[in-house]
């Protein structure tokens, strides 16, 4: 019998997940004070991701929330946070499992984090094969210092005309190209 491999990555993107459900916990109970404002980027088609149909349908594979002002009723659980968003005036409750989150940055204090581990049983890819947690030192090079792998900061995209709600607040919704390099 083999020695089985110890996946550090998995472990290590479980402990960052339990970083982003503690801070949505805190936003939840005390609630999210300036400079602080979460985006939030996860895979719409995740078992388990509850949202209306119309946002599905736009954001078919991914879709990006922000966290500021308007929001209400975070709640936040051991695997899943649940909040309420207004999208064209109405409000909508989005439940979302934290293995569905593909990105949580918190651009007002210049932090952030990038899942790359798929956590579903069906995709997921073997030990050996296991990428590397984006955030992370690099050890690859050992004859050069390890250094932490900056996140870049997310832009928010320009709201086009139709995503205009006549002037009242509502959630911003960006999509992954916001956060990446140009």
């Amino acid at each position: 019998m083999g020695k089985a491999r110890i996946e550090y990555s998995k472990l290590v993107e479980d402990a960052l997940r339990t970083v982003v459900r503690d801070v949505l916990n805190d936003a939840s109970s005390e609630g999210i004070t300036s400079p602080h404002h979460f985006y939030i980027t996860f895979k719409t088609g995740h078992p388990g991701v509850e949202l209306p149909g119309f946002l599905h349908e736009r954001y078919p594979t991914e879709m990006t929330i922000v966290l500021q002002y308007q929001f209400w009723d975070l709640e936040v659980h051991d695997d899943k946070f649940m909040v309420t968003l207004s999208f064209n005036d109405t409000l909508h409750r989005l439940v979302i499992p934290l293995t569905a989150i593909k990105v949580f940055a918190d651009p007002g204090v210049e932090f952030g984090l990038q899942f790359t581990l798929e956590h579903d049983d069906d995709d997921a890819a073997p030990a050996g094969d296991t990428p590397p947690v984006a955030g992370l030192l690099d050890t690859s090079k050992p004859d050069q210092p390890a250094e932490p792998t900056p996140l870049p900061r997310p832009q928010p995209r320009a709201v086009e005309e139709t995503d205009k709600d006549d002037g009242k607040a509502g959630a911003e919704i960006v999509t992954l190209e916001s956060f990446r390099k140009k």
